[in-house]
């Protein structure tokens, strides 16, 4: 009898303990994105938050609103919240991504990759090319037009290998492109954020974020998000081991069969490149022990468009994307 109620009270001890550890970790991810959010807003004059209503998004704009306050509170986010947008987002992200950004009294600048290509500076080699990989165009567009001198962004360095040579603060040149070997060195914190005319910042607040670290933060905090995020039933083919969404956008082709499974997004964008996994996960902390079981990264589980090789993502911020 003793010995069963002391096992019982180490697993609680046991238990306890590791949420304290797992608290502190949170803890010192917040300080440290809170501290980046109000060096921006120190720093740079003109600065954006990249907000597309997805998990890493709103992560951001909590620690945000515990940097700056909320309307609520008398406070208010210093700098407008910028949305890039192919015009094939999921219809319940965007909606969020108003209705978030209204709650907070903050200002959404949402630019289009349709408005490019009826501009011409945007054309798609054929009609059903992913306007995803030509986002690029329309993002250094807006920086064009509002000068932006810094942009946020919500990208973690566990995503895929071009994420892991980003700084926290990387420098981008006149034309908008990164350089890897020429980023700056960041010790103790200190971060050089001198621009020459006509260049700017991408700003990772979440760098040192792991996928795991925002779910289970989401979960501490009770963060709504977009309902895709989570367990529902939808129609899907398997591609070349994905499972790709049924829709007007990614209809099936010839011979395929569409099933009805459980799936939830672990990552939310344009539709015609982001595929769902099986899953029964119905809460955030379903979803942490998911992704403590997961063994393939979060984009490479669920984006076609980052399939056609390692090098892919790389070249792509070097012709300025996100």
């Amino acid at each position: 009898m003793n010995v069963r109620l002391d096992a019982k009270l180490f697993q609680q001890q046991g238990r306890h303990h590791a949420d304290h550890l797992s608290n502190a970790h949170l803890d010192a991810l917040e300080e440290e994105t809170i501290f980046i959010l109000r060096e921006v807003a120190a720093a740079f004059e003109r600065p954006t938050l990249l907000f597309s209503g997805g998990k890493d998004s709103l992560v951001m704009l909590k620690c945000a609103e515990k940097a700056f306050g909320t309307p609520a509170n008398g406070g208010k986010i210093p700098y407008p919240l910028l949305m890039i947008d192919t015009g094939h987002n999921f219809v319940e992200v965007t909606d969020f991504r108003d209705a978030r950004a209204a709650e907070l009294g903050a200002e959404l600048i949402v630019r289009s990759v349709e408005d490019s290509m009826a501009r011409g500076t945007v054309r798609l080699a054929h009609p059903g090319e992913s306007r995803n990989v030509h986002q690029s165009v329309t993002l250094l567009e807006a920086i064009e037009e509002f000068r932006f001198d810094a942009l946020i962004g919500g990208a973690r360095r566990d995503e895929e290998k071009a994420r892991a040579k980003e700084r926290i603060f990387s420098h981008r040149d006149s034309f908008g492109q990164w350089q890897p070997k020429d980023q700056r060195p960041e010790l103790w914190t200190l971060f050089n954020t001198r621009l020459q005319p006509g260049e700017h910042f991408r700003v990772f607040p979440i760098s040192n974020w792991t996928e795991l670290d925002v779910w289970q933060y989401i979960a501490r905090e009770a963060i709504a998000l977009p309902s895709l995020y989570y367990t529902h039933q939808r129609e899907v083919v398997e591609r070349k081991g994905l499972l790709v969404p049924v829709t007007e956008l990614t209809p099936l082709k010839p011979g395929e069969v569409a099933e009805l499974r459980n799936v939830r997004f672990r990552t939310v964008g344009d539709i015609t490149c982001t595929c769902p996994v099986e899953s029964l996960a119905a809460t955030p902390d379903h979803i942490v022990l998911e992704t403590l079981a997961a063994d393939v990264s979060e984009r490479g589980a669920t984006r076609m468009d980052d399939k056609t090789s390692e090098a892919s993502m790389e070249k792509r911020k070097k012709d300025g994307y996100f």
